[in-house]
């Protein structure tokens, strides 16, 4: 059957939606008029209907003109940019935001058609090149207009589009399936982790932090200081910062970002690093600890939760010196905690790559079965 390739803004009418009156409050409670926004795009190509928002007859007299047919495709064309999909039965006749733009199409033309080309690399390629930076990037609506669609005729866009819609589904529960797999296997380590550190043992310790060491902040040194061809790594408040020509602590300790979005992280370090005054590392031990069973017990308790919300979360010595610490007095008994972990986070690891392989595999499959489709291969 013979393709033809033409412009989209030969197939369609691309029309921005329309911003509400400055100051106007969206409303929760439902009227007659559905607002339809970005945060409403599902990455399925739907609407989702969860947490919809309405506006009054009074607003809707105003932006009338910018309401979406179930015959139209949208697409996001500020914020998440992108994001296209056909709006369901019950929101036709919607008003659509200023922050996408709909296709109405002037051609008969099956609109699932276009949004599965919507998806394809080519058509995302050419879309990205229409992307402005800057602090909401915005897709320009008449270089949309430009990029080239190839069309068979509409009996064999609807073959292809329920040829799609099949293996689609069946792609669709099988990453499903993957991503349960995936979550199950960090659960149960974290399953496993909660049953050791929340139920206290024969002879064990229950302390407050504050009792078992003393936290103490590493040395200031700014990025400009730093020597990129230095040989050892330098630690702040989120991990590696950058390298430097000099160390101020040696291998063997557990260090505890201070400062910073990841704050409360902890590490073990078995090497030769700077560490900045944004970072703690542990001193004056009243108690025995094996480093490794340690970084997991701090690890488990997220210390972040206990972080100060400034400007940037903070946390100190204040701030933790009565989060509770749960551990055997044996140190042996601390190693061999220790070594089980140890295995079940490697398998973790291990089923974790498995899974997330087999996610990326069959992103991988939807986009070789979609430029397969609009080569005509099918």
């Amino acid at each position: 059957m013979a393709w033809e390739v033409r412009k989209l803004g030969d197939v369609c009418e691309i029309k921005g939606g329309k911003r509400v009156p400055k100051g106007y409050k969206l409303q929760s409670e439902p009227t007659d008029h559905p607002y339809i926004r970005v945060t409403d795009f599902n990455d399925n190509g739907t609407v989702g209907l969860d947490d919809l928002r309405y506006i009054d007859d009074s607003v809707f007299k105003q932006i009338k003109n910018y309401t979406i047919s179930k015959k139209d495709l949208y697409l996001s064309i500020a914020g998440t940019i992108g994001k296209t999909g056909i709006i369901p039965d019950e929101l036709d006749g919607s008003n659509l935001t200023e922050n996408a733009c709909k296709l109405v199409f002037k051609i008969n033309i099956y609109n699932k058609f276009v949004y599965y080309f919507t998806q394809t690399k080519c058509f995302q390629e050419e879309a990205g090149l229409n992307t402005r930076t800057t602090a909401m990037p915005k897709l320009a609506l008449t270089r949309l207009s430009s990029i080239e669609i190839p069309i068979p005729p509409l009996a064999e866009q609807k073959r292809i589009v329920a040829i799609l819609d099949e293996a689609f589904t069946a792609i669709s529960t099988a990453k499903e399936n993957a991503e349960k797999n995936l979550k199950n296997a960090k659960e149960l380590f974290e399953s496993y982790l909660n049953n050791i550190f929340e139920k206290k043992g024969k002879d064990w310790e229950e302390k407050k932090l504050g009792e078992c060491f003393r936290l103490k902040s590493g040395e200031n040194l700014t990025s400009k200081q730093m020597n990129k061809q230095g040989s050892f790594p330098v630690f702040g408040g989120n991990g590696i910062a950058g390298m430097h020509n000099a160390y101020n602590l040696t291998e063997n300790n557990v260090i505890i970002g201070r400062v910073g979005a990841l704050c409360g992280n902890v590490r073990l370090i078995k090497e030769k690093i700077w560490l900045t005054d944004n970072a703690f590392k542990i001193t004056d031990f009243n108690y025995e600890f094996d480093y490794s069973y340690l970084t997991y017990l701090l690890n488990y308790k997220n210390l972040r939760n206990y972080a100060r919300q400034a400007a940037q979360p903070v946390i100190s010595n204040s701030s933790l010196e009565s989060v509770l610490l749960c551990f055997p007095k044996s140190l042996k008994e601390q190693q061999r905690i220790v070594a089980k972990l140890d295995a079940l986070s490697e398998q973790t690891k291990k089923l974790e790559a498995v899974y997330a392989k087999k996610i990326a595999d069959l992103d991988e499959l939807k986009k070789s079965i979609l430029q397969k489709a609009f080569r005509g291969e099918f």
